[in-house]
């Protein structure tokens, strides 16, 4: 037998040689993860590399001299798609109309990696295959790891909801806000004979659970979020305004601050800001200058140069291996940064981005657009109790954007939800004006 041959026969480096498969598959598909967070289809590239690693490491194990062992290629194969598919439910939950399987892993996605040890131990301990026992190794460190280093992730702030917030969760609960929370996993409520309070997310802990609470069961945006979203939006238009970079509120958050009197609207679950692509502010010096300023403060942010996109995300940037592992988390507390640039369609001056938002046209260059004078020279609205720069026609950007943009639409709130909490709304309308 020679050396290589010797090598390859060794019991103890085939583990370490399929752990380390098990890892790499692992990280590439989080990776993967980022694109349905950022309701995107997954990249091609990276969709092959990932598949491409699992085959490699399903095929490494189930080799043997004898050829294939086709008994435990589809063990180890069922396992892989099992546990997988459970890091995967909170990713998968950000797209609309997730089936119930999906939502209830999400729900559990802190732990729900933990089912999977029992089966991992009896595997490695009932089949004698080294190359098994090293996937099931690292599977099972990995899942305690993630569960250890957010069980116990930081304290949580108790905050106090307000009347609208009490009043749409009673609506959505039918009364019963003991059962409501228990049903849909809602941890962060805290209740007691003193009343309802909220148990707020930090940088030093998980988010609360946007999309399960906000799009799905339409509740209003939790305190904690509402403040980080305030400090978001305002750590990136001092970023943009640091780096000369002409920039206005955009979408849903201009949205609440003309309509909502400069607040987020109930059910905001991310803030919008848009900036001006032009020859002084090019996408890479913008993309270069967040990046740095936001891993300098403690902020995530994700590039998505193919569509003009920036994401900046409330929880800090972790260091290799962990960075990635942010796509397991069941919430995000997210600005979306979108490029705009000048340009020229059917003769007229128009500002257009790659990707469609609202009811914005398409453009003669196949982008979609709106008149240069409705967006510039930009403007100034008060926004949660600051000033911040907005369009220069705000009213007509919103027309442009949503149409009757005083009418009240449930944007991204699941239709059966959207309309339970209407009669909660119309009470606290009238509540709030004695006319």
């Amino acid at each position: 037998m020679s050396g290589f041959e010797a090598f390859l026969s060794n019991q103890p480096i085939n583990a370490i040689i399929a752990a380390i498969l098990y890892v790499s598959t692992y990280l590439s598909f989080l990776n993967l993860l980022r694109y349905p967070r950022n309701w995107r289809p997954p990249g091609v590239s990276s969709t092959v590399a990932s598949v491409a690693l699992a085959v490699v490491m399903v095929a490494f194990v189930s080799a043997s001299a004898d050829g294939l062992d086709i008994g435990l290629l589809f063990f180890l194969t069922g396992f892989i798609i099992l546990l997988f598919g459970i890091i995967a439910s909170p990713a998968v939950d950000f797209q609309p109309g997730s089936r119930p399987l999906v939502e209830f892993l999400a729900n559990h996605g802190d732990h729900a990696g933990l089912w999977m040890v029992l089966p991992a131990l009896v595997a490695g301990y009932a089949l004698p295959y080294a190359k098994l026992q090293g996937v099931m190794a690292a599977a099972i460190v990995i899942e305690l790891a993630w569960y250890l280093r957010h069980r116990w992730n930081g304290k949580r702030q108790l905050y106090s909801l307000s009347d609208h917030d009490l009043l749409v969760m009673k609506t959505q609960a039918k009364g019963d806000l003991e059962d409501f929370a228990l049903r849909h996993g809602i941890g962060e409520l805290k209740l007691s004979a003193a009343g309802a309070q909220w148990y707020g997310c930090s940088k030093s802990t998980l988010p609360c659970a946007f999309n399960l609470y906000t799009n799905r069961l339409g509740l209003n945006t939790a305190p904690c979020c509402r403040e980080h979203m305030k400090e978001l939006a305002y750590f990136v238009s001092s970023c943009l305004k640091e780096m000369e970079v002409t920039h206005w509120l955009e979408g849903g958050s201009l949205l609440g601050a003309v309509r909502e009197n400069g607040n987020l609207l109930a059910w905001e679950d991310d803030v919008d800001i848009s900036f001006l692509l032009d020859d002084k502010s090019i996408w890479s010096s913008v993309a270069r200058g967040i990046s740095a300023r936001g891993k300098r403060h403690g902020y995530y942010i994700e590039i998505f140069e193919d569509i003009g996109y920036l994401g900046v995300s409330f929880d800090r940037p972790l260091p290799w291996p962990f960075r990635s592992e942010r796509n397991r988390m069941r919430g995000e507390i997210r600005l979306d940064l979108v490029a705009y640039r000048r340009a020229v369609s059917h003769g007229q001056a128009v500002v257009e981005r790659r990707t469609c938002k609202g009811a914005l046209p398409m453009t003669e260059n196949g982008w979609f657009g709106m008149p240069e004078e409705t967006a510039l020279p930009t403007s100034t609205i008060s926004f949660l109790g600051e000033g911040i720069p907005c369009p220069n026609q705000p009213q007509s950007y919103l027309r442009i954007l949503y149409g009757d943009y005083q009418k009240i639409e449930f944007t991204y709130v699941e239709q059966a939800a959207a309309e339970t909490r209407r009669s909660a709304d119309t009470v606290s309308t009238h509540l709030s004006d004695p006319t």
